[in-house]
């Protein structure tokens, strides 16, 4: 009985000291083969001890970096844009490029920033519209859809099988019998309550879809941690969306839980759509398996043209990307920043760069105004937002509860003389995680106008004073302290 007890003792023991080597393999990988943020490598490590091996299985799901893979380079587009960004490039340096566009002058850096690291170019010929109703927003995208002659690309994170998608359906099966060519991309973690059958019953129709990073054994998803959280619609290369809505009944207003449903998309008719549409084509590509830049009607309108209206950059970001580019674009904007910064976002985890960028303008005698919802939609990352928040309002920003229902809304405005709106949250995940889409307006008129609707907001808000912060109650600092701990993985 003592040898058997012995010997269980001996495996136990084996078994334990081959745990520990496996574990400090796996934190050597962590520490010294994965360019991390040291804080995010101390987060890491702590769940390593204290969950060995499984910490690693759990890291293997949601915490591997994908930047160094090359996920979307296309050579045949590459080649075609090299020519207009040297050209832009060239324009931007000898200062020909302020000459042409005043209004982009005091921004000309930014605007370099975005074709230097991400072959993003400005475009001058460009028509937007702003919805903030998701009852408006998808009334007019129903109606531009009505019109396609030749090929309708829709990406959402999240497609819900619901009243709202059913509308759009009909209309897509419709043009699909016109001859018009759809395309949906849909993401397998923010459509995993919608069956599969559901999605071949779309491609019997005629309509081809394309599942983001699907599940490894339908409910399994190894790569869990990276979303692709674009919502992008492109319509013949001249209408293209880009903003906070999904497709869902909740962004109608049809949801109890949350109420009406406060967001900010973007319609743009003009020159900027190719930089949508070629943001969708590198998903599809990847997604699909189906080069369609071989294809001239899906690349056309690459080029510069007259000037028109409103100045746009698209700028995206993701884990495919050598740079967080639109977190550095929210923090190139604050620093530019001389009177004020409104931002709208209903998850506000800043990394250190962006908190301090914060602060810096904040005791440079920069306005300073945060609005988040009221209704949480996950948990811990309220708190997390709570608690950061607090931070501003303790230095003196203007923190604002938006309390009509929820607030979805994605973007900041300067100085009301420019603007950066799209899918990105402001948030570590959407930093550096999430593949998101944005779009860089240089118009001082729709920048106003984009200020007006905050400013709309307000009276449906209470602001969070220091006096109110301070006064909160242990438990709220419990649940903010706790929170805030897991905020580089929220």
């Amino acid at each position: 009985m003592e040898g058997t007890w012995q010997e269980t003792l001996t495996v136990i023991n084996f078994i334990f000291n081959h745990l520990m080597l496996l574990n400090g393999l796996f934190a050597i990988i962590i520490i010294f083969f994965q360019r991390r943020n040291p804080q995010n490598v101390w987060t890491w490590l702590l769940l390593l001890y204290f969950i060995p091996v499984l910490g690693f299985i759990f890291y293997l799901l949601i915490g591997t970096d994908m930047r160094k893979q090359k996920m979307f380079r296309i050579k045949e587009i590459e080649d075609k844009l090299s020519e207009v960004i040297r050209r832009q490039t060239e324009q931007l340096r000898s200062r020909e490029m302020e000459e042409l566009i005043p209004e982009i002058a005091e921004y000309s850096d930014l605007v370099m920033y975005n074709l230097d690291t991400m072959g993003s170019m400005l475009t001058d010929n460009n028509d937007v519209d702003i919805f903030t109703d998701g009852n408006d927003k998808f009334d007019k995208l129903i109606e531009d859809l009505e019109k396609a002659k030749k090929f309708i690309h829709i990406q959402y994170y999240i497609i819900k099988n619901d009243v709202l998608f059913n509308r759009i359906k009909d209309v897509l099966v419709k043009k699909v019998k016109e001859g018009v060519e759809v395309r949906i991309l849909y993401d397998a973690m923010g459509c995993r309550f919608v069956r599969k059958k559901y999605w071949k019953k779309l491609n019997v129709c005629g309509i081809k879809t394309a599942e983001f990073f699907p599940a490894f054994l339908r409910w399994l998803h190894l790569r869990i941690n990276y979303r692709n959280h674009r919502k992008i619609v492109v319509i013949d290369n001249e209408i293209g969306y880009v903003g906070g809505f999904n497709i869902g009944k909740e962004y109608i207003g049809l949801e109890p839980k949350f109420g009406y449903w406060r967001d900010t998309h973007l319609r743009i008719a003009g020159e900027a759509v190719a930089g949508l549409e070629l943001r969708f084509l590198l998903d599809w590509n990847y997604t699909a398996k189906e080069n369609l830049f071989t294809e001239p009607k899906y690349v056309n309108g690459f080029g510069p043209g007259r000037r028109d209206n409103c100045d746009v950059q698209i700028i995206y970001s993701g884990p495919d990307t050598s740079r967080p580019q639109i977190r550095d674009n929210y923090i190139k904007l604050i620093n530019k920043a001389k009177k004020s910064i409104c931002i709208q976002t209903p998850y506000f985890i800043p990394d250190d760069a962006m908190l301090s960028a914060l602060m810096i303008a904040l005791h440079s005698g920069v306005e300073v105004n945060l609005m988040i919802p009221c209704k949480p939609d996950h948990m811990f990352v309220y708190w997390a937002t709570y608690s950061y928040m607090g931070d501003l309002v303790m230095n003196g920003a203007n923190c604002y509860i938006y309390n009509d229902g929820f607030l979805h809304s994605k973007g900041l405005i300067v100085d009301e003389k420019v603007f950066c709106y799209g899918t990105a949250n402001m948030d570590i995940r959407s930093f550096s995680l999430n593949f998101e889409v944005n779009a860089v307006v240089y118009d001082e008129v729709k920048a106003k106008e984009m200020a007006e609707y905050f400013k709309e907001d307000l009276k449906r808000c209470s602001r969070i004073t220091k006096d109110i912060y301070a006064g909160r109650s242990l438990l709220i600092r419990i649940k903010e302290q706790v929170c805030r701990l897991f905020s580089p993985v929220l």
